[in-house]
């Protein structure tokens, strides 16, 4: 029983990385999503018709990083800016929209804020996985780097 155990929890630990790479996806599209309906109006949704300029500079930094994080391109720096995006989202746009603090996600609108956060956060230490763009620039440089050492000698 303990040995079939250890088997299932090493299977599930060799998929790992590759979950990573789609939770990193998956992350980024969500975002995305946010950006273009913030930006582009499509969707075309009542609550994003009119917004201010910082709700603007919100649907930017969703569009441009959720798009970087999909495909992988700088994922840490993306995911630890888009981190603190959400969490000042949280404090400013849930938390205290009604001037006064509402502590609670469930009375604020603010569950998802907390969420992005707190996976982008995630993101920004973890990396983006094995299928991402930064992998494979690390893994090309890294193949080329004695062809340069031996070319230099």
């Amino acid at each position: 029983m303990v040995e079939s155990a250890m088997n299932v929890d090493r299977l599930a630990a060799s998929f790992q990385p590759y979950l990573l790479s789609l939770f990193r996806f998956i992350t980024g599209l969500l975002l995305f999503q946010y950006g273009v309906a913030k930006i582009f109006k499509f969707p075309a949704l009542a609550y994003f018709a009119n917004i201010p300029p910082l709700i603007q500079a919100a649907g930017w930094l969703e569009l441009v990083l959720g798009a970087l994080l999909m495909i992988g391109l700088l994922s840490r720096i993306s995911a630890f800016i888009l981190s603190g995006e959400m969490a000042f989202a949280y404090f400013l746009g849930h938390m205290l929209k009604t001037g006064e603090p509402v502590l609670l996600p469930l009375n604020n609108g603010g569950t998802a804020a907390i969420l992005f956060c707190f996976a982008c956060l995630y993101l920004a230490t973890a990396g983006g996985g094995p299928v991402s763009v930064d992998t494979a620039i690390w893994r090309a440089s890294r193949d080329e780097e004695p062809h340069f050492r031996q070319a230099a000698e």
